[in-house]
């Protein structure tokens, strides 16, 4: 009984209206039932539910253990992901397979140097680059270990290169409780959200370094579509409206008959879209991306040619500057602070005297309850705030890191007579476009 079904409803409705309305007779042998013999069927609805109750019970206990598995830092998952094989030693901590961790290696170096998930996967595919499925396949590993030929061993897709792209685990770390099922008879996982999942650091070997990983995170949540031209921008994303905030559009043609000059131009999407509709917004930031890119170029070579012959004057400035920065905005922070803290104590009277007002009367039920909701939801805000506010004093440090970075990048570019994307990716995080005066 506890085999044709994990549903106490569905099974009674198989062997007590389906299989009757249909002629079939059921024997369970090890239960002693046999529906021929009514007798014998008249504790089968019992059993059901025992058996069913057995099987929630085992669930809780796997579930229980699994939990207790992940919180230890242990990994949850039966086999290492794709750039790690398990340690012959410790099935609980992961090597580093540098077969497979070269081609992982590589794709985090394509999305830097502009490449999309989809373009990097053609890019594999035409390389003959086995797939992750076919790799573990003639490993023996994984759930492909018993496949003994895959049709289409190089059929890289995107989202499979973006998968790889989106797993902390290259950095190290373990990552349990991505998914969680919400019944054992649902065999559909539910996929968590990143806050939710549990993280444990520097458990094995990176793959990939934190500024790597970092960055294409970055890259991924810019989308840089192919336009007229037939290729993506290396500096979409990247340029702001200094007056509204608002990103640059990019404008590119390979001109015609009537504008036979190629174009390729940023200007401020708030302007352009207000334009559109007649409107009058923001002014007309624009600047062609020949100029931005002598720029950009002028730029990095200046500064990196200063850092690299100046290495403790330029290190000495930024410190100095980042102090200041930080002095400013812990100042802002401080001032804020003691705004929101004040509030909350205001708030905290305001209440007591909504209380008091209530008890003798001088209120009604529904105002007060619509005016404690509101202040409470105020307090809540006012707390969360003055929580991130203490938290942000707290961690404000040196900016040396970013300086060791930047000089490590100015000398691994050591030929500036050209701009590439890598570049533009790993030194730039913002640019400012300002009108012209």
């Amino acid at each position: 009984m506890s085999r044709i079904g994990r549903d106490y409803l569905q099974t009674g409705f198989y062997t007590e209206v389906l299989f009757r309305k249909f002629g079939v007779r059921f024997i369970a042998i090890g239960n002693s039932i046999d529906s021929d013999d009514p007798s014998s069927s008249e504790f089968a609805p019992f059993v059901n539910i025992m058996s069913e109750w057995y099987l929630r019970d085992l669930s809780r206990k796997q579930r229980t253990a699994i939990r207790v598995k992940g919180e230890s830092g242990k990994p949850t998952t039966n086999c290492a992901i794709y750039g790690y094989r398990k340690d012959p030693n410790d099935k609980y901590h992961w090597l580093i397979d540098e077969e497979a961790a070269a081609v992982v290696r590589r794709i985090f170096q394509l999305t830097i140097e502009g490449h999309g998930p989809y373009e990097i996967a053609t890019m594999l595919c035409e390389e003959k680059v086995e797939m992750p499925a076919a790799y573990f396949a003639r490993q023996g590993r994984g759930v492909w270990k018993s496949r003994e030929d895959i049709p289409r061993p190089y059929s890289w897709n995107g989202f499979a290169v973006g998968q790889i792209l989106s797993k902390p685990e290259y950095l190290g770390h373990t990552v349990n409780f991505r998914t969680h099922k919400e019944s054992y008879k649902d065999k559909r996982a539910v996929v968590l959200a990143p806050e939710d999942w549990l993280i444990f650091e520097n458990t094995h070997g990176a793959i990939v370094d934190k500024e790597t990983w970092e960055l294409a995170q970055k890259l991924r949540k810019t989308p840089r579509r192919h336009d007229t031209i037939g290729e993506a921008n290396p500096l979409t994303g990247l340029l702001y409206c200094a007056d509204c905030g608002a990103k640059l559009y990019n404008h590119r043609s390979r001109g015609n008959a009537a504008k036979p000059y190629p174009s390729d131009w940023f200007d401020c999407s708030t302007y352009t879209l207000a334009r559109q509709s007649h409107d009058s917004a923001c002014s007309n930031h624009h600047i062609s991306t020949k100029a931005l890119r002598t720029l950009i170029l002028e730029t990095i070579r200046a500064a990196s040619t200063y850092a690299i012959s100046n290495e403790a004057e330029f290190i000495q400035k930024v410190r100095a500057e980042s102090e200041v920065r930080q002095a400013q905005a812990a100042k802002d922070l401080k001032r804020k602070l003691n705004k929101d803290k004040r509030r909350c104590e205001e708030l905290d009277t305001i209440i007591k005297k909504l209380y008091e007002s209530y008890a003798v009367g001088r209120i009604g039920e529904e105002r007060f309850d619509t005016l404690l909701a509101g202040y409470g939801q105020e307090q809540t805000a006012l707390r969360q705030s003055v929580a991130e506010a203490e938290s942000a004093l707290s961690s404000f440090e040196q900016d040396t890191a970013n300086v060791e970075r930047f000089l490590a990048l100015a000398k691994k570019y050591t030929d500036f007579l050209e701009l590439t994307t890598p570049m533009i990716n790993e030194f730039i995080e913002k640019i400012i476009v300002q009108p012209r005066n």
